[in-house]
């Protein structure tokens, strides 16, 4: 078994219409099933928050990619689009798209480079390997 760095606790009441705080209380939101689907909208929701923890790691895999590279990967951006889809079957699948800009690396190989090499050593891209579907661009230009 591998050496656990860290834990993250949070604690969810009410499901899409609840209520979610991590232990730390450094995470306190209100969930809302949103307006696209129905709801009342007005808070935020699981796919929001996934698209936001998914892109944040990326964007530090890719730091840790491009410093053992030996590359100055500068301001890197990461634009997240978490999709909700019937799956045909009575429930639900995820798809994400992961739109990188790393304005500091002109070489556009060099680029795609570091995006392929992250996306083996994200911990997000290494849970959701072969279970969602992942696109990555650059620029938002197909990798």
């Amino acid at each position: 078994m591998a050496k656990v760095l860290y834990t993250a606790q949070a604690h969810v009441i009410g499901g899409r219409e609840g209520h979610g705080h991590t232990t730390d209380n450094q995470l306190d939101v209100d969930l809302r099933l949103p307006t696209e689907m129905g709801g009342p909208g007005g808070g935020t929701n699981p796919e929001e928050l996934f698209a936001v923890g998914y892109a944040a790691c990326f964007e530090s895999a890719l730091m840790n990619v491009a410093r053992r590279q030996h590359v100055e990967a500068g301001d890197v951006a990461i634009d997240s689009n978490v999709t909700l889809s019937p799956n045909g079957e009575g429930g639900f699948v995820l798809g994400v798209i992961l739109d990188v800009s790393i304005p500091s690396v002109s070489d556009r190989a060099l680029a795609v480079t570091l995006i392929e090499d992250a996306h083996k050593v994200c911990p997000y891209s290494n849970a959701t390997r072969g279970n969602i579907d992942v696109t990555l661009l650059l620029g938002g230009e197909p990798l």
